[in-house]
């Protein structure tokens, strides 16, 4: 007498062979081959085609896991018609992840709250789900722990970890003035990074206003040179997103210095974001 064969009796087998997570999807597509009077190597077939769409799905959540984003963003959620200005084509086309296949760099330049942070770490998402593996942080964050490698002596195995990911996401680029070591510090990684991965950096300042943050007239123009001459710019200007997500106190609406903001030139947007360190 034949034994049957049920989902319990399969289990221990498809953990075996690491499929325990096929498990789920056998009951309903067995009722459904039974449905469409489908050949057993059609069932096999789409057995085959959950667990690797299962595997693919489980695969992204670990890189952006292991990104470390402040919030999962989606190009597709952010609102173009708030500020129509913005460079939607080009965000976009760097969403399609070919300036990763050039190891190129994204400078993402703007006053505080057009929202460059969302924008970085949609492209960041952008690129787990593309099977890249990306690494998000905030610049001041990078400067303290190769700090502390100075300290420690473990200066060498702390800055491997920022030339690894294949795009390194570095938030508030250029807040303040950087000290000499400092200035080293990232001279050393946008140099060991220059053509071997991609760089996307959030701004307050444009390009230009970047190279008296440096101490060092030479290490300016040497990280810098790198980094803007490969770099696809990203201007965004605009109105703050922040007032939108404020509540509104007894009905009437939060007044901002914001309208003043979108009503300057570019430049004067540009010089008065760098008072805010907190900004995107």
């Amino acid at each position: 007498m034949s034994t049957v064969v049920t989902l319990e009796t399969l289990l221990p087998r498809l953990r075996q062979l690491k499929l325990s997570g096929m498990h789920a999807a056998i009951a309903t597509r067995t009722q459904e081959a039974r449905a469409r009077a489908l050949d057993p190597l059609e069932l096999l077939q789409l057995l085959l085609d959950d667990e690797l769409a299962r595997r693919e799905a489980e695969s992204v959540t670990r890189r952006i896991q292991r990104a470390r984003f402040e919030e999962v963003c989606d190009l597709r959620d952010f609102d173009f018609t708030y500020n129509p200005e913005l460079p939607k084509a080009q965000l976009w086309e760097l969403a399609s992840g070919r300036f990763l296949e050039e190891k190129a760099s994204v400078l993402v330049c703007g006053p505080t709250g057009v929202g460059k942070t969302f924008v970085a770490q949609a492209l960041g998402v952008a690129a787990c789900r593309a099977e890249r593996r990306v690494f998000f942080t905030k610049t001041s964050a990078v400067l303290a722990d190769l700090a502390g490698g100075r300290a420690d002596g473990s200066w060498p195995v702390r800055l491997r970890r920022y030339l690894s990911p294949e795009l390194l996401i570095l938030d508030d680029f250029g807040l303040r003035d950087y000290s000499v070591l400092q200035a080293e510090d990232l001279y050393e990684l946008v140099s060991r990074r220059y053509r071997r991965g991609s760089l996307l950096l959030t701004t307050n300042r444009a390009p230009k206003d970047l190279y008296p943050l440096f101490p060092n007239p030479v290490v300016a123009e040497g990280l810098l040179d790198r980094l803007l001459n490969s770099a696809y710019i990203v201007t965004m200007l605009g109105r703050s997103y922040r007032p939108q997500q404020r509540p509104r106190e007894h009905g009437a609406h939060a007044s901002t210095s914001t309208d003043q903001t979108a009503m300057m030139a570019p430049e004067a947007q540009l010089e008065n974001s760098d008072e805010h360190e907190t900004g995107k």
